[in-house]
C-alpha cells in the first residue's frame, strides 16, 4: 500500500503545494491552503471503483432499492426529526451551543439502545469518569454501554472492526486527529478528513455514526462547509442553556423531511419528549394583556399552536427600535410597512418587540396574520379574544394569501379549544368543522375591521 501523504490544497483556485504558507502561489489569495490527504494515484491501466472494484453500469429501472429495516431510536420525537428512525450505515452531525443538551441526549439514547444492540460511545472532550457521573446523575443503566476516550481516527476505526457496533457516537468530531495529517485537531484539514473516514467507515460497514459538532457564536455548525455536504444527515439541537425546552431541528436529510421538528423539555433527569406541544406553548394566563395571539404554525407533518407576543411602545430614542425573538426581524420590518400602507397605521416613532413564546423559532410565513393583530392589539391597547387563533401571509398589496395544510390547522385549534379562526379566504375547509366558527378574510383591511368590531 502507498504510503499516505498530506498535501496543502487552496480552497479557491485549486493550486497544491508540498508546504503551507500564507498565500497561495496560484491565485494570490492569502489564507487559503488547506492540509488535506494526497490521494493516492491508480495503477495504469486499471480503474479503481468502490473497494478496488472496475465501476458497472447499470440502468436505474434495474437498481431494486433495498429495504433497510430503521433502528429506533427509543425516542418518538427523536425518530420523527430521523424520518423514522436510524438507516444502517448513515452518518449524522449533531450540534448545538454549549449546554444545548447534545451529550446528555445521546447518552439516554446509548444506554437504551445498548440494550438490545452493541453500542459504542467515543469521548475526546470528557473522561470516562465525567461520563459515569452524568449516567448515574440521570438515572442510566450502563451496564451494556461500551464507552472508551480516544481522539484518534486510525484507532476508533480498529476498535469498530473488532466489536462490530450497530451505533457509534463521536464526541465530538472537532477534536478528533488523523495521524497522516501534522495539523492541529479542530484544523479544517483534520476536521474534513476525520469526518471523511468515517463516513467510509459507515458505508463499508454499515454502522450508524452519530458525530457531535460544536457551533459558532452565530449558530451555524462549526469547521468547513464540506463537513454538511458529507454526512447524511445535519441536526441542530436548539435552545437556551437556561430555557427549559429544546428543539430538535434537521437541516438536511437524506432520508426524511427537513421540516420536522422534535421537542423536548430539560428536566433533573434528562431530557423528556414532550408529546402534546401545542398544549406547552399555550399556558396563557387567565387575564390577557393587550399584544397577545394565537397563530397556528406547520412544523414538518403537523401543527403547533404558538402564542406571539408584541409590545408597542413610543421611542424615546431618535431611531424606533424592531426586536424579534423567535422570529423573522427583516420579515417584521416589512410587516410593519404593510401595517403602514394598507392598514393605515403609523408606527414609525414606535419601538416594536415581538417575540415567540417558549422559545420556538417560527420561520414560516403563516405567522405574518397573527404578528401583526398581536402589534395592533398592544399599540391600541385593546386584548384579542382568547378563544381566537389566527393564520395567513400578508403580501406587500396588503392582500391575505393561503398556506398550506390549513384545514388540519383549524382542526388542530378546534381541539384545543378555540371557538374563532381568521384564516385567508383561500384556506376556507370544505366541510363545516364541529366546535370552530371560521372568519374569511381575503386582504389586510377585512382583518383590522373584525378587529375593529370584536
Amino acid at each position: 500500500m502507498a504510503k499516505v501523504k498530506s498535501i496543502y490544497q487552496c480552497q479557491q483556485c485549486a493550486t497544491t503545494v508540498s508546504q503551507w504558507s500564507g498565500q497561495c502561489p496560484g491565485c494570490q489569495v492569502w489564507n487559503a491552503l488547506v492540509e488535506t490527504v494526497q490521494a493516492p494515484e491508480p495503477e495504469k491501466g486499471r480503474a479503481i471503483g468502490y473497494a478496488g472494484s472496475t465501476p458497472g453500469r447499470v440502468k436505474l429501472s434495474h437498481v431494486k432499492p433495498e429495504s433497510l429495516a430503521r433502528l429506533g431510536s427509543g425516542y418518538s420525537e427523536f425518530d420523527r426529526v430521523l424520518g423514522g428512525g436510524f438507516v444502517p450505515g448513515s452518518v449524522i452531525l449533531l450540534g448545538g451551543a454549549p449546554g444545548a443538551g447534545k451529550s446528555t441526549l445521546l447518552l439516554q439514547v446509548t444506554t437504551l439502545l445498548s440494550a438490545n444492540k452493541p453500542c459504542l460511545y467515543v469521548t475526546g472532550e470528557e473522561s470516562l469518569e465525567q461520563i459515569a457521573l452524568r449516567a448515574q446523575r440521570l438515572g442510566l443503566s450502563g451496564e451494556h454501554l461500551e464507552c472508551v476516550s480516544e481522539t484518534r481516527i486510525e484507532v476508533i476505526t480498529a476498535m469498530v472492526d473488532q466489536a462490530k457496533p450497530a451505533l457509534l457516537v463521536v464526541d465530538s468530531v472537532q477534536v478528533m486527529q488523523v495521524d497522516s495529517l501534522s495539523g492541529a485537531p479542530g484544523s479544517v484539514g483534520q476536521v474534513r478528513e476525520s469526518a471523511a473516514q468515517l463516513t467510509r467507515l459507515a458505508k463499508a460497514t454499515g454502522v450508524i455514526v452519530l458525530l457531535v459538532g460544536h457551533v459558532t457564536k452565530e449558530g451555524a455548525l462549526a469547521g468547513p462547509k464540506v463537513l454538511e455536504h458529507i454526512i447524511d444527515a445535519s441536526l441542530l439541537l436548539e435552545g437556551d442553556g437556561d430555557g427549559r425546552f429544546r428543539t430538535l431541528r434537521a437541516s438536511k436529510n437524506r432520508f426524511g423531511s427537513v421540516g420536522e421538528i422534535g421537542i423536548f423539555a430539560m428536566t433533573e433527569a434528562g431530557l423528556k419528549e414532550v408529546k402534546n406541544p401545542s398544549a406547552i406553548f399555550l399556558s396563557r394566563p387567565e387575564h390577557l394583556a393587550p399584544g397577545s395571539s394565537v397563530i397556528c404554525t406547520w412544523e414538518g407533518t403537523r401543527p403547533l399552536l404558538v402564542e406571539v407576543q408584541g409590545l408597542v411602545d413610543t421611542s424615546l430614542g431618535g431611531s424606533p427600535k424592531r426586536i424579534a425573538v423567535g422570529l423573522d426581524g427583516q420579515r417584521l420590518a416589512m410587516l410593519l410597512a404593510i401595517l403602514h400602507r394598507h392598514g393605515h397605521l403609523q408606527l414609525g416613532d414606535q419601538d416594536v418587540f415581538v417575540n415567540a413564546v417558549g422559545g420556538l423559532k417560527v420561520t414560516e410565513t403563516g405567522a405574518d396574520l397573527g404578528l401583526i393583530l398581536a402589534c395592533v392589539s398592544s399599540f391600541r391597547g385593546k386584548v384579542i379574544p382568547k378563544d381566537w387563533v389566527i393564520f395567513g401571509e400578508v403580501g406587500l398589496s396588503g392582500e391575505v394569501r393561503p398556506v398550506v395544510s390549513g384545514q388540519e390547522r383549524i382542526r388542530e385549534a378546534a381541539k384545543h379549544g378555540f371557538r374563532r379562526a381568521i384564516v385567508p379566504t383561500a384556506n376556507a375547509p370544505k366541510q363545516t368543522i364541529d366546535g370552530i366558527s371560521v372568519e374569511c378574510v381575503e386582504s389586510l383591511s377585512q382583518v383590522l375591521e373584525i378587529f375593529n368590531e370584536s
